[in-house]
């Protein structure tokens, strides 16, 4: 793929464009980084938190986790209680690349975000860039989420966007490989200095 054939870049958000990590809150809960390891994967797990993404209320999801882990009140209530110190803020030189890439005004730039619906308006609010994309698809108000293919599909058709022709940067190995199920070339985000090399590699930047 050259760069004459791209069109569209889609970013992922929590991971490449924003600093979201649940152990931003706990560290300020938990006295050791082992706590905070048992918690996240024995009571406030990913899997649980991919509900809240796919539509589940907060409500719903923290009182099953209180019948479940009692003991455990004071973190679980804090999940959402003070789910914005989860957030550190913006990962400053992706949004560089994201600023560039949009000044250029060579390609449709959309989001994909797996993000609850509750919490997505806070960011909304706090987060100018976000107002750059032409279109952000958010999985807890579609009810679906990545890496399931009708997620990708809903911004496929809601935009008219042609995989062949779009590039998609998610943290997520396994998002990536949703992705590219596809059709859609995949930058697997691990920092912004190796997301820059790979849009270079693309003539992208």
């Amino acid at each position: 793929m050259n760069n004459t054939e791209i069109n569209t870049i889609i970013f992922d958000l929590g991971g490449v464009l924003i600093d979201w990590n649940p152990r931003n809150l706990y560290r300020k809960i938990f006295n050791t980084e082992e706590e905070i390891d048992w918690f996240l994967a024995n009571v406030c797990t990913g899997e649980w938190n991919e509900q809240q993404d796919a539509g589940r209320t907060f409500e719903e999801a923290t009182e099953e986790l209180l019948s479940r882990f009692p003991e455990h009140e004071l973190p679980i209530r804090a999940w959402y209680g003070r789910w914005q110190e989860t957030i550190s803020g913006p990962i400053a030189d992706t949004v560089k690349i994201l600023e560039t890439i949009k000044h250029s005004k060579k390609y449709k730039l959309y989001a994909l975000t797996n993000w609850s619906a509750q919490t997505f308006p806070w960011a909304l609010q706090n987060f100018e860039f976000l107002h750059w994309f032409e279109g952000i698809v958010v999985s807890g108000i579609e009810k679906t989420r990545k890496p399931f293919p009708e997620f990708y599909q809903i911004l496929l058709n809601r935009y008219s966007v042609n995989p062949t022709q779009s590039v998609f940067i998610d943290d997520s190995h396994r998002n990536i490989l949703g992705a590219e199920a596809m059709g859609i070339r995949g930058i697997h985000f691990q920092s912004p200095e190796q997301l820059q090399k790979e849009l270079f590699r693309l003539d992208i930047l």
